[in-house]
């Protein structure tokens, strides 16, 4: 209960004492990731399912619900759920395909069929909208109230509600009958076989209501930018779910989360400062998977390893440009001589 309190007053209390849209940006696009990065976690944490295609159900459930409140006006603080209900009925379909097998063979199919939505953006862009994508305007819907949803403040309240509401359903989820046999499924799916429980069924349920909350998030990206385009079923929105559900941990519920604003720290305040930002993730991602397999959230020391990972950004990036080209230089040459001197003595 202190975890999500803790959520709730990381989420409401900032705006009150700051009124910078950037910050209303940064923490719109941190809530979006949580619930997509939770909703992933209910297949690789809960169920051991390796998706790379999870980006296909948020994308859908959001062009979904752009096309529904562009022509039938649909009050916005309701489009998340319909968001969700087309990602389930997508989920419905493509998961009695990817389901009939898990581990390596799941993770090709979801791949595939990441990839086959992907280009389908191109091959019918009278619903993908083509190369612009799907485009909406928040305000013009019902207002709710005195709302019109127009100002980022009125809409990154929209945002953290429906985030702290997505992350009480799930982990109400995790605590059910059906994420424990998901657990079985993951550890042993012989043995839950053999007790009279299919794997494949617990497979297709959890995935199921996976993209259901990965539609939620797909619609909360889309009233946060008001756009929804090729990206965002792309295979580098799938990889975001992962490398946040990796860098927190997948074994604990709160781990997204945590690697969801480290994620959202390097694409946002560490890119306002450097073209180098994904180096700096990939390494940061290296060191976590290297030194805390269980993620960062099952380290007694997270904000230890948060500072680490600010202090070399900062350090890297003062001595970019004077000190590394030139050290890099000099690695490359000793390696170079350190492997033909190698080679020469096996030679010997």
């Amino acid at each position: 209960m202190l975890k999500f309190i803790a959520l709730i007053a990381a989420l409401a209390l900032p705006p009150l004492f700051f009124d910078q849209s950037w910050l209303l940006a940064y923490l719109a696009q941190t809530a979006t990731l949580i619930v997509f990065a939770l909703s992933y976690n209910l297949l690789l944490g809960e169920t051991g399912l390796l998706s790379f295609g999870h980006a296909v159900y948020s994308g859908l459930g959001a062009f979904a619900a752009a096309h529904v409140f562009n022509r039938y006006g649909v009050p916005l603080p309701l489009l998340p759920m319909i968001g969700g209900i087309a990602a389930l009925l997508a989920a419905v379909l493509l998961g009695a395909i990817s389901t009939q097998r898990g581990g390596t063979t799941f993770a090709m199919i979801t791949l595939g069929i990441g990839e086959l939505v992907a280009a389908s953006v191109w091959l019918v862009p009278g619903w993908f909208g083509g190369e612009g994508g799907v485009t909406i305007d928040r305000a013009s819907g019902p207002m709710l109230f005195a709302w019109t949803f127009g100002p980022l403040r009125e809409a990154y309240a929209l945002i953290a509600c429906w985030c702290v509401v997505s992350c009480l359903a799930m982990f109400a989820v995790s605590r059910t009958p059906m994420c424990r046999l998901a657990n079985a499924v993951r550890d042993n799916p012989a043995r839950a076989a053999a007790i009279g429980f299919a794997p494949r069924r617990v497979r297709f349920t959890m995935l199921c209501v996976s993209a259901f909350f990965a539609g939620i998030a797909g619609v909360l990206s889309l009233v946060n930018v008001e756009l929804v385009s090729s990206e965002s079923v792309g295979l580098a929105r799938s990889t975001s779910a992962l490398v946040a559900t990796v860098i927190g941990g997948a074994g604990s519920f709160f781990g997204p989360v945590i690697g969801a604003v480290m994620l959202t720290f390097f694409s946002t305040a560490v890119a306002s400062v450097s073209a180098a930002w994904p180096m700096y993730l990939g390494l940061f991602f290296v060191w976590v998977v290297v030194a805390s397999p269980s993620g960062l959230f099952a380290r007694k020391n997270v904000l230890k390893s948060v500072a680490i990972s600010v202090l070399a950004v900062v350090i890297v990036e003062t001595l970019y440009g004077r000190v590394l080209p030139y050290g890099a230089w000099f690695i490359a040459l000793g390696c170079a001589l350190f492997l033909a001197w190698h080679r020469t003595r096996r030679a010997i």
